[in-house]
């Protein structure tokens, strides 16, 4: 079934296989690193250092898959382009930018403010509403 968000469902799936296609290709080189023995503490330090950012990277990419699931989970069942927050539409001028968003641009504005504050945000709060 053709909806106005079938746009934004190829653009997600489209965007989660990248990612996954990203963190295997990141992960065959970590594999390949790790034969490289280190033959002296800048190397070392540089092996090290590699494998941090590698953890980094697959850390934001495993988060990424997850709203994007997130989202293709909302598109499902019929709650995708709404905010949870306030229940207003999501404008489209933001699921262009991000077709993932879960907030609106205010709600999210509001979290961001909240989070800086030092206020913990379960992300699924909104869920058990």
């Amino acid at each position: 079934m053709k909806t106005k968000f079938s746009p934004y469902r190829k653009i997600l799936e489209k965007k989660a296989e990248e990612v996954r296609q990203s963190m295997s290709a990141q992960k065959a080189a970590q594999v390949v690193s790790r034969l490289d023995i280190p033959s002296d503490e800048g190397d070392l330090s540089q092996h090290h250092h590699e494998e941090w950012i590698f953890l980094n990277r697959n850390t934001i990419d495993m988060k990424l898959l997850r709203e994007i699931g997130d989202a293709l989970h909302r598109m499902d069942i019929g709650q995708y382009g709404i905010c949870p927050e306030c229940e207003e539409p999501i404008s489209s001028k933001r699921l262009d930018a991000v077709p993932w968003a879960r907030y609106c641009v205010t709600c999210q504005e509001q979290i961001a403010l909240r989070i800086a504050a030092g206020e913990v945000i379960d992300e699924f709060q909104e869920a058990e509403r």
